[in-house]
C-alpha cells in the first residue's frame, strides 16, 4: 500500500487545508508501514497509537500562520533504529539494545519533527550499522521490495525498503561507507550521503565518528532537498557539525559547460555488472548530450581506498563499541557457566562484560570489534592504523585535485544489483569490496547521491553516484533533477 505519489510541495499545502485529509493520509501511511514490516521486515518498531494521536492533534491545533511555516506538515518520516527517538526503542537492530529507550530525541529528527514530520516508526539495519545486506540484524533479515528472495543492500535496508515500498516519503538512514546509498540504488530510489557535519550526528549511535553521517531517502531528488534543507545546520550538541560556507559551490548548469568528471581507475574496476557498465555508458552519453564536458579523472590512491576504510571503521568501531558494556549501556548477563571462556575462577567483572558482550553481539560485530581491536594494538598502530590514514590524506587531496577540473565525479553506486539472501553471508570480504565506488565519499567527508538510473535484466534497480565538493549539496539535487527529465 503506497502513500501519495505527489511531490512533497504538492501534498503539503493540502494537508494543512484540510485535518480530514491528513488523517486520512497518515492512516494510509500507517497501513503502508505495518505492511512493509509483515512483508518485509523494513521496520524494528511502530509508533505507539496514543504517541501518533497526540502528535495529530499537536499538528492540527496550530493556527493556519503556524502551519504555513512547517515544509514538512503531516509528512510521513521513518528513522533508522540506529538514531534516538525519545521514549522509542532505539535497538540498532542488536540483542544487546533490545531494552534500551533514549531519553533524547537526535537533532535531525528533532528539526524534523519541527518543520511538521511525523514519525511513524523505526526501520531494520545491520546490527550497529555493520553490514551492507541487512542479513546481520538480530530481528531478522530485510527483504528487497521487488524481489523477496533478496537483499535490499545495508545497512539501511529497512529506510531504502520503507521508502521504495511507499510506506513514507521520507526516511532516514546512516552512512558510514555506503549504507544511505547502496540500498538506495538496490531498491530504486534517491539516497543522500550529505558533506561530513553538514547534518547533525547528535543522537546517532556511533559507528565510526570520523566517517558516520545521517543520509536522507526519497523518491525524487526535490523531497530529498525540502528534507535536507529542514534538518541541516550547525549544532552545538555536535562538535563536529559544519559551519558552511559564505558562498556556496556553483550550482549544476550544463548550458555553461558543466564539466562531469568519471575516475579512470573505475572504468577498469573488477566485478562490474555487464548491465550497470552500461548503464554508465549511457548516464555519460545523456550528460554530454545535456552540453556537459565529459572529462576523465585519476583517483590513483582510490584503488586502496576500501584497505583504508577497513582499517579506519572498525578501530573506530572497536573504541565506540566498549560503551556496550551491560553498565554504561546495555543488557547485563551476570554469568556464564564455568566452563565459557574464561573459565571457573575469572573475575566476576570480567565474567560479566564476556557474557554481556559475548551473548549480546553478533557473529559480524564480534568480528568487527576483534579486528578493529587489533589495528588499535600496540605494536600495529603504526603500521596499520596510522598508515591508512596516510593513504587517507591522499585519497581527499586527489579528490581535491579532481575537484579542481571538474564538478561533478560520477560512477556506479554498486558494482551489482541486488544480490540474493544468503549469497554474501560469512562472507566477510565481499561486504566490503563492492563498497569501491561509496566509501571514498566517507574517506573525504565529501557529499554524494545516488540516483536510479535503469535496471537490468531482471527488473532490479540499478543506481548512479554523483559526488560533488563539499557543500555541493544543491548542486547534487539540480544534476539528479536535470538527469530524471532525460531519464528515459
Amino acid at each position: 500500500m503506497a502513500v501519495s505519489g505527489k511531490k512533497l510541495r504538492e501534498l503539503v499545502p493540502t494537508l494543512r487545508a484540510d485535518e480530514g485529509r491528513l488523517h486520512d493520509y497518515i492512516n494510509e501511511a500507517v497501513k503502508g508501514a505495518v505492511e512493509a514490516k509483515i512483508k518485509h521486515n523494513a521496520y524494528i518498531s511502530l509508533v505507539d497509537a496514543d504517541r501518533l494521536d497526540d502528535r495529530l492533534r499537536e499538528l492540527t491545533s496550530l493556527p493556519d500562520k503556524k502551519k504555513a511555516k512547517l515544509p514538512l506538515y503531516g509528512v510521513p518520516l521513518a528513522v533508522k533504529d540506529n538514531i534516538c527517538w525519545k521514549g522509542a526503542p532505539t535497538t540498532c537492530a542488536s540483542k544487546i539494545l533490545a531494552n534500551y529507550r533514549p531519553t533524547y530525541t537526535a537533532t535531525v529528527v528533532e528539526r524534523l519533527e519541527a518543520a511538521g514530520a511525523v514519525v511513524l516508526g523505526k526501520t531494520n539495519l545491520d546490527e550497529f550499522a555493520f553490514g551492507s545486506s541487512n542479513e546481520t540484524s538480530a530481528f531478522g533479515p530485510v527483504t528487497h521490495p521487488r524481489d523477496p528472495s533478496r537483499i535490499p543492500g545495508g545497512s539501511s535496508g529497512g529506510s531504502a525498503v520503507a521508502v521504495a515500498a511507499g510506506s513514507v516519503p521520507l526516511a532516514l538512514g546512516s552512512d558510514t561507507g555506503g549504507s544511505t546509498r547502496q540500498p538506495a540504488a538496490f531498491c530504486g530510489v534517491y539516497g543522500l550521503k550529505p558533506t561530513y557535519g553538514r547534518l547533525s550526528r547528535h543522537g546517532l549511535v556511533a559507528f565510526a565518528s570520523s566517517m558516520d553521517q545521517i543520509g536522507l531517502f526519497a523518491k525524487n531528488p526535490d523531497d530529498l532537498r525540502l528534507a535536507f534543507e529542514a534538518c541541516a545546520g550547525p549544532d552545538s550538541a555536535d562538535a563536529t557539525s559544519a559551519v558552511p560556507p559564505e558562498i556556496f559551490p556553483e550550482n549544476f548548469d550544463p548550458c555553461a559547460g558543466f564539466a562531469v568528471g568519471y575516475v579512470r581507475e573505475h572504468r577498469v574496476a573488477e566485478g562490474v555488472q555487464p548491465e550497470v557498465a552500461k548503464s554508465f555508458d549511457r548516464l555519460l552519453e545523456k550528460f554530454a548530450l545535456m552540453g556537459c564536458r565529459v572529462v576523465e579523472v585519476s583517483l590513483p590512491s582510490g584503488v586502496h581506498s576500501i584497505a583504508v576504510y577497513v582499517l579506519t571503521a572498525l578501530a573506530e568501531a572497536s573504541a565506540n563499541l566498549a560503551r556496550f558494556d551491560g553498565v554504561n549501556y546495555g543488557v547485563r548477563v551476570e554469568d556464564m557457566p564455568d566452563d565459557a571462556v574464561f573459565g571457573p575462577r575469572a573475575d566476576r567483572l570480567l565474567r560479566m562484560y564476556a557474557a554481556t558482550r559475548g551473548l549480546g553481539f553478533g557473529d559480524e560485530v564480534k568480528r568487527r570489534i576483534m579486528l578493529g581491536t587489533f589495528a588499535l594494538a600496540e605494536g600495529y598502530y603504526d603500521a596499520y592504523y596510522l598508515r591508512a590514514q596516510r593513504v587517507r590524506t591522499k585519497i581527499r587531496r586527489e579528490l581535491d585535485e579532481a575537484f579542481s577540473k571538474v564538478g561533478l565525479v560520477v560512477s556506479p553506486t554498486f558494482p551489482t544489483t541486488a544480490f540474493k539472501l544468503g549469497e554474501i553471508s560469512g562472507k566477510p570480504l565481499a561486504t566490503f569490496l563492492g563498497d569501491m565506488f561509496t566509501n571514498p565519499a566517507n574517506l573525504a567527508g565529501l557529499p554524494a547521491l545516488s540516483v536510479p538510473w535503469g535496471e537490468d535484466f531482471s527488473g532490479l534497480p540499478i543506481g548512479m553516484q554523483l559526488m560533488g565538493p563539499a557543500f555541493s549539496e544543491e548542486r547534487l539535487f539540480t544534476a539528479a533533477e536535470a538527469l530524471a527529465a532525460v531519464a528515459g
